[in-house]
């Protein structure tokens, strides 16, 4: 698999993400649909230009799911038990149709499972930067890895 067990994690380990995803206007517009998401600011241009940002800005739940779908090929795919949750969510820096984002994590806290011997919980931190190197996503979670022996 090419996500990482729990052994293979270590408090203060930094991954950077090779990947990175351009965001599109239609990206905004899909999404803000589906989602049944009305919000001017994402959908109707005449109104976005009279808000502090000028233009549409990109629907931020998109944004966050961007942001922990790159980590993904890098960090989880395979090795993943759960998400058991998601904290301390911030959007310093509005996203715009173009913007091309990348992603850093940051291994905060690991520790076994007190109930499952074949699995740990590791707190990570992602934070999201635009082209400019502007952070536009800062996000904390708590995610169960399986442990290499497990597999």
């Amino acid at each position: 698999m090419a996500g990482k067990y729990f052994e293979d994690l270590e408090v203060g380990q930094r991954i950077r993400h090779s990947r990175t995803r351009t965001v599109t206007e239609t990206d905004n517009v899909i999404f803000s649909g589906l989602t049944m998401n009305t919000q001017p600011l994402h959908m109707d241009e005449e109104f976005a230009k009279r808000s502090q940002f000028g233009r549409r800005i990109m629907n931020g739940i998109f944004t966050f799911g961007v942001v922990v779908g790159i980590t993904v090929p890098d960090l989880t795919e395979g090795t993943i038990v759960a998400n058991l949750g998601y904290e301390k969510v911030n959007h310093p820096t509005p996203v715009f149709a173009g913007d091309t984002i990348w992603v850093e994590t940051e291994v905060l806290e690991k520790r076994p499972s007190g109930s499952k011997p074949d699995r740990g919980v590791v707190r990570l931190r992602h934070v999201a930067y635009k082209q400019s190197g502007e952070p536009v996503v800062e996000i904390e979670r708590a995610v169960m890895f399986l442990k290499r022996e497990a597999a």
